[in-house]
Formats: C-alpha cells, structure tokens, sequence
C-alpha cells in the first residue's frame, strides 16, 4: 500500500453497516483494510477499488485469536499506521437463554466481546503511542436494556458500551478519540445470520445502513462520544432507554424478539 495516504481499518464490511463505512473512508482519501469471516469481502474490495486508494481484503474469523493476530499484522505490515479503524463486526441471535445451544452463545461472546477487546488492544496502543488515531465502536441501542430473548447480544453490546465510554476517560488527555456509534434496527443481514426473521424486530421497518453509517462516520470524524443512529424512531428508542426502568426495557426486548 502507498505510504502518502492514511489507513483505516474496517472489520465487518463485507456488507451492511460495515461496507458503508468503508465506501465513506474510501470516498475521503484513505487505504482501506477490510475484514470478515465470508469471502464475500474480496467482491467488495473490489467495488471498493474504484477510487484512487488501495484495498486490501482479509477474511478472518475473528472468533479465533490468531485471525485477530493475523488481521492486525497485515494491516500493520511495512509499518503502516492504522489512522482510524470501525470495529464494527457482531453477531447475535434470539430465543430464550436455556434453549439456545452453548456453542452459538460463546462464539457471540467471542466475536462482540474478545474480538473487539483484542484488536483495540493493538490498536490504541499504537495510536496512544503517536497520540493520534480515532476508533469507532458499533454498539446498540440494545446496549442500554436487558435484551430477554436476546440475552447474551445485548450483554455483549453492553460492554462494547461500557467500554468504549471508559477509553474515553482513560485517554481523555490524549489527541486519540473514541465514539460509539448505536443502531436502532438496520437493514443488514444481522437478522437472518440470528435466525430471527420471523420475530417482530426482524420484520418491522429497519433504517438504511448507508445513513447509519453517515452519522457514525461524521460522528466518528468530529470525535464525538457516541451516536444513536439514524431514523428519529431509533433515536426515540434511545431517549426511552435512559429512562424506563429496566424492567420494563426487559418486557420490551422480549415482546420485540419473540
């Protein structure tokens, strides 16, 4: 890759929020690193080659450690420096907690939780280093109820939260930024690889991934904290969730997966 322009990092984008984030970096001047477990991710590297910088695609399955080992390294080869990196991939799925096999619940954990936690590891301690970077974390609004029917996705989006909102003090008087950019139901293909198309959230009006990814990405540029996005409806779920008891979001979660 070309040493004269910035390099960001975008993992999940072989569709959805994602690649919308990789078509804004690429649109705005930098070489793209792009990761996902599909090999769907070398066609949109493609797409995404018709502007002046380069992409490099890399499947991963950041489940497994030495796939986030590996991501970070040939991102990071000839001592490239990534500027600003979306770590954006999740996944999640419905129904009750004790019906739901062990294995689908620790490979959420191990993709929304250890993945995301492992490769900010790497990440911020080069960008603390130079004392410049930018992050963007894609939380929920699920990240703010207790997800009944959900259990295990919105615990995960909850730490991605918590956590993303502890960097920010931590590296408060750095020149590095951390924003959590917050969905309300999205057009992506969250819902079929959870197996929840026939439940209400998943047939219910979903906002457009491009418009998310917009707002996280003007959000992300700004260094704003955080960003619930897009439709006035998710931003409404926003609002209702900093004051309903949990409880009642509880109640909520569990009429909307069932």
């Amino acid at each position: 890759m070309a040493q004269g322009r910035p390099l960001a990092l975008v993992t999940g984008a072989s569709s959805g929020i994602g690649f919308e984030l990789a078509k804004l970096f690429a649109d705005d001047g930098y070489d793209l690193v792009i990761a996902a477990d599909d090999d769907a991710i070398h066609a949109c590297a493609e797409k995404l080659r018709s502007g002046a910088g380069e992409v490099r695609a890399v499947q991963a399955d950041l489940r497994k450690p030495q796939d986030v080992d590996r991501l970070y390294r040939s991102a990071t080869e000839n001592g490239r420096r990534i500027e600003l990196a979306a770590l954006n991939a999740g996944t999640g799925g419905g129904g009750r907690f004790v019906d739901r096999g062990l294995e689908e619940d620790m490979n959420t954990i191990d993709l929304n939780v250890r993945s995301t936690t492992h490769l900010a590891k790497f990440v911020l301690q080069d960008m603390v280093s130079a004392n410049s970077g930018k992050v963007l974390f894609t939380s929920s609004v699920a990240s703010m109820m207790p997800g009944s029917l959900q259990t295990v996705y919105n615990a995960t989006k909850s730490y991605v939260q918590s956590f993303a909102e502890a960097l920010q003090d931590e590296l408060r008087d750095t020149d590095v930024t951390i924003t959590s950019l917050m969905p309300g139901p999205t057009e992506t293909n969250f819902f079929r690889r959870a197996g929840m198309l026939d439940t209400l959230v998943g047939r219910m009006p979903k906002d457009d991934p491009g418009k998310v990814a917009k707002q996280g990405y003007e959000a992300l540029k700004r260094g704003d904290k955080k960003v619930v996005a897009s439709s006035p409806l998710s931003k409404a779920m926003g609002v209702m969730n900093r004051v309903m008891p949990d409880s009642v979001k509880a109640v909520s979660s569990r009429l909307i997966s069932k």
